[in-house]
């Protein structure tokens, strides 16, 4: 049966670490997708995505898919296992979509997951825990960013938060919210 979990929490609380180990325990291959999209001018984004890459198991396979990600979704076979770090960074890369092609990337995100031969780990930022943003860019990208993390809730399997060091299952300790229509 597949699994789609779903592992959120805040910044540097873990969420990637925890992502790999249950990556790692699923016995299947490991098939890594990095959304996140490379400047090689940003040395501090590189060096980021050097630690990621260094404690990852050689025997991982990585795809860099900074748009096409249902796509990658609906291609993995049942043998397979992808983590998904992060839908932040995915969803920034799409953060210039109009209202409704945003809707659509979204719902195709959501109908690959549903319909996903492989088990499916995906690592989802919390952002709006802190003020208001102060500019338009800024909450659009949080008020997308907990709408997507909201409706994978919604479907996944199981979902963690990841913060101050520990992950906790909230699929055992939480109750499952129903989404309304601004959700």
């Amino acid at each position: 049966m597949t699994k789609i979990i779903l592992v959120t929490g805040p910044a540097r609380s873990g969420k990637s670490e925890w992502a790999e180990t249950l990556a790692e325990t699923s016995g299947k291959q490991v098939i890594y997708v990095a959304t996140g999209l490379v400047d090689e001018a940003d040395l501090e984004w590189v060096r980021r995505l050097e630690v990621h890459r260094n404690r990852r198991p050689t025997n991982w396979t990585t795809l860099e898919v900074s748009i096409e990600l249902p796509a990658v979704v609906r291609s993995a076979s049942a043998s397979d296992c992808l983590l998904i770090d992060s839908l932040g960074t995915w969803t920034a890369n799409l953060l210039e979509q109009e209202s409704a092609a945003w809707a659509l990337s979204q719902q195709d995100l959501l109908a690959g997951l549903k319909s996903a031969a492989a088990d499916v780990i995906l690592v989802g930022e919390e952002t709006g825990w802190g003020v208001v943003p102060a500019y338009p860019a800024g909450r659009l990208f949080r008020d997308r960013l907990g709408t997507l993390v909201r409706h994978i809730g919604a479907i996944a399997d199981a979902v963690y938060l990841a913060t101050g060091g520990y992950a906790l299952n909230l699929s055992t300790l939480g109750t499952r919210l129903p989404l309304t229509v601004d959700s």
